[in-house]
């Protein structure tokens, strides 16, 4: 039987020549605090090393205890900077909004200190939105929290986006996304999304899902190696690996 104290690091259905490591976990408390462990072991060896440290972070309601445990770190959390990989076309405090998640669930207790860069302020055109997100990417950042969806999608990048081709090979970190008739946006069609390129500047690379079919999700992706069918596969392009935590 699988420890609840060590995940497993690979799922033994897939070949072991992959770049990502699998990490399963029996429990939802176990995943929680295995990812907001690992988050803040990462966050402390940058801080040791650097003034400042970088986090980008999803929104949706899977990552939100993970954020929640995260906050209760003892880490000197004012010379950490908070960023999204995505955002809605919403104002920030809208509840439907990654920035209110964010703000509700990761800046709270210890990490109350941190800097938060929200993507969308009053007064701010889609324009001045991504010029300002571009502005400010070519930091590096210690992590990049990722989500998936059941269709595959990863930030805001849809299967069957028309624009997908022109968004992967964007050489802008964040680009502006018109998802209509993408399912998987919703009512919200317009967007603001990370890029590969904008992808590029994190040291490590955290996917975070649940759930049987989430996990057959990931499996189809993988063995596809589709990235326009299956976009979440962009968290393992390039030199860096992801580390996939999943719990049923």
């Amino acid at each position: 039987m699988l420890d609840d104290s060590s995940p497993v690091p690979h799922d033994p259905a897939q070949p072991q020549a992959t770049p990502y490591r699998w990490h399963e976990h029996r429990s939802l408390d176990t995943w929680t605090w295995a990812c907001a462990v690992a988050l803040a072991a990462d966050l402390r060896r940058e801080l040791a090393r650097r003034p400042r440290a970088r986090l980008l972070l999803s929104g949706g309601t899977t990552p939100a205890p993970v954020y929640r445990a995260l906050a209760r770190a003892p880490l000197d959390w004012a010379r950490v900077d908070v960023a999204l990989v995505d955002e809605r076309w919403l104002l920030p405090n809208d509840p439907d909004a990654n920035a209110w998640l964010v703000r509700q669930h990761l800046l709270r207790d210890n990490a109350a200190a941190a800097r938060f860069e929200s993507l969308t302020q009053p007064g701010r055109t889609l324009e001045e939105a991504v010029a300002f997100a571009n502005a400010h990417a070519r930091q590096s950042a210690v992590a990049a929290v990722l989500g998936m969806g059941e269709d595959g999608h990863t930030a805001s990048l849809f299967p069957g986006l028309p624009a997908l081709d022109r968004v992967l090979a964007s050489k802008q970190p964040y680009v502006a996304i018109d998802a209509s008739g993408a399912p998987g946006a919703r009512q919200w069609s317009k967007r603001i999304s990370l890029t590969p390129v904008g992808l590029a500047y994190a040291q490590a690379r955290f996917l975070l899902i649940q759930g049987k079919a989430k996990r057959e999700t990931f499996r189809q992706a993988v063995a596809s190696g589709d990235i326009k069918r299956w976009p979440v596969l962009i968290g393992m392009e390039g030199d860096v690996g992801l580390d996939v935590h999943w719990c049923p």
